[in-house]
């Protein structure tokens, strides 16, 4: 199986080179790669101590941050090494100020394991909640290389559960521990003969508490508000939009609206501006200089750029998270839940148990269609102590749930 599996890597290698003709993103997965080694060799000196931390994407790169960050402290003298799988993780994150090299991870072959492990040489390595790449892990393992995973996730449809998975079954023999979300994840991965796991808990939690602790004011954004009631909608998809659309434009001129899309391509931002017949402007129109007095004049604020959404969303009165309409769901609820604002997200949440809890809990609810969500909105809006009952609940649902990271750093030796 293992011979397969090289054989496929091999021909996705030639695939994606093709795509990148036709693809932006293919076009970043593929020269991105083409840079790894000229920036380590940069960066990275042989005689340097490194950790490494692998991230597939952006997500987990957040849920990753929290540990990143303490194990710095507790190794000032090692240099961090981070790496992305996905062009959107690492566009967005190549300039942390948290690694000291931050590059793609080279697709896994045998060679570029070997190559990469050599170039870096880490005394510790850290996969962050998936991910499992069979030549890496098995050249860490023979190099007897700690190797952690951090936040993980397992689930039954997993090939680790199969019956042609044991080549995959044998690459988690690397890991010195699994560091795991939930009492279920620790159950599979125990049926399969691992008893070296733990329930930390998901580290995005502290991730997120921490967030209350650095300075979240956005004066054009408190310009906006005006002291209004406002909707803050975070990474909308169209499907979102066309029933957020039918909201706003039937609403009261009392109720402010912030929309931060998830794709913020000019024509697209230019369509949702159009379907909105109220008073609406954008970011990218100078709003920090030109148009900062007139900002309280407008009833929708919707947000062309990335990198903000956190703050805004500490003006929030109400949240809208999007992603709920489409596959794999919706997006992070977390950073409106911390600061204790209620939330309405898709039907579409099952794969994430933090909305699953909260939506139990009721501090998050569930729509699926335009009556539902008027319902929700407007409860909200108009029934101050339903708002604060439910943002209570999201708060205090948040920090009952961090100190995985701590957890995680009483391990690390």
């Amino acid at each position: 199986m293992l011979f397969l599996y090289n054989l496929i890597i091999l021909l996705a290698s030639q695939v994606v080179k093709l795509l990148a003709l036709f693809s932006l993103k293919m076009k970043l997965f593929v020269n991105g790669r083409k840079e790894v080694f000229s920036i380590l060799q940069s960066k990275i000196n042989p005689n340097d101590k490194t950790i490494w931390f692998h991230a597939a994407s952006l997500g987990e790169y957040e849920q990753g941050l929290p540990v990143i960050e303490k194990i710095k402290e507790k190794f000032p003298n090692h240099k961090i090494v981070v790496t992305f799988f996905s062009p959107s993780g690492y566009e967005v994150r190549k300039n942390n100020i948290v690694a000291d090299a931050t590059v793609y991870l080279p697709l896994d072959t045998k060679s570029n394991a070997q190559k990469f492990i050599k170039t870096i040489n880490p005394e510790l390595v850290f996969f962050i909640k998936y991910e499992y790449w069979p030549n890496y892990l098995n050249e860490l393992k023979k190099l007897q290389i700690k190797t952690y995973l951090i936040s993980g996730i397992f689930r039954e449809n997993q090939a680790f559960f199969k019956w042609y998975g044991g080549f995959y079954k044998n690459a988690l023999k690397t890991f010195e521990y699994f560091f795991v979300q939930n009492e279920s994840s620790k159950k599979l991965i125990q049926s399969i003969g691992f008893n070296n796991v733990k329930v930390s808990g998901d580290t995005r939690f502290d991730r997120v508490v921490s967030i209350l602790e650095r300075g979240n004011s956005l004066d054009f954004i408190e310009n906006f508000k005006d002291n209004k009631t406002t909707i803050v909608i975070g990474s909308s998809w169209p499907k979102d939009e066309n029933l957020l659309v039918e909201y706003i434009n039937k609403s009261s001129a009392e109720i402010k609206f912030i929309i931060a899309p998830h794709n913020i391509k000019a024509e697209q931002i230019h369509e949702l501006k159009k379907s909105i017949t109220k008073k609406t402007m954008l970011f990218s129109e100078n709003v920090e200089t030109r148009h900062a007095l007139s900002l309280h004049e407008n009833n929708v604020f919707i947000i062309d750029t990335i990198g903000i959404l956190t703050k805004i969303y500490s003006y929030a009165d109400i949240a809208y998270v999007g992603g709920g309409f489409g596959n794999p769901g919706v997006h992070n609820i977390l950073e409106p839940a911390t600061f204790g604002v209620p939330i309405v997200i898709g039907p579409n949440y099952s794969h994430f148990a933090e909305a699953t809890a909260l939506v139990h809990q009721e501090g998050c609810i569930s729509i699926s269609n335009q009556n539902e969500l008027n319902e929700a909105f407007n409860n909200l809006i108009f029934n101050e102590d339903i708002r604060h009952e439910k943002g209570h609940i999201c708060s205090t649902f948040v920090q009952m749930n961090k100190g995985a990271t701590d957890i995680i750093l009483k391990h690390i030796s």
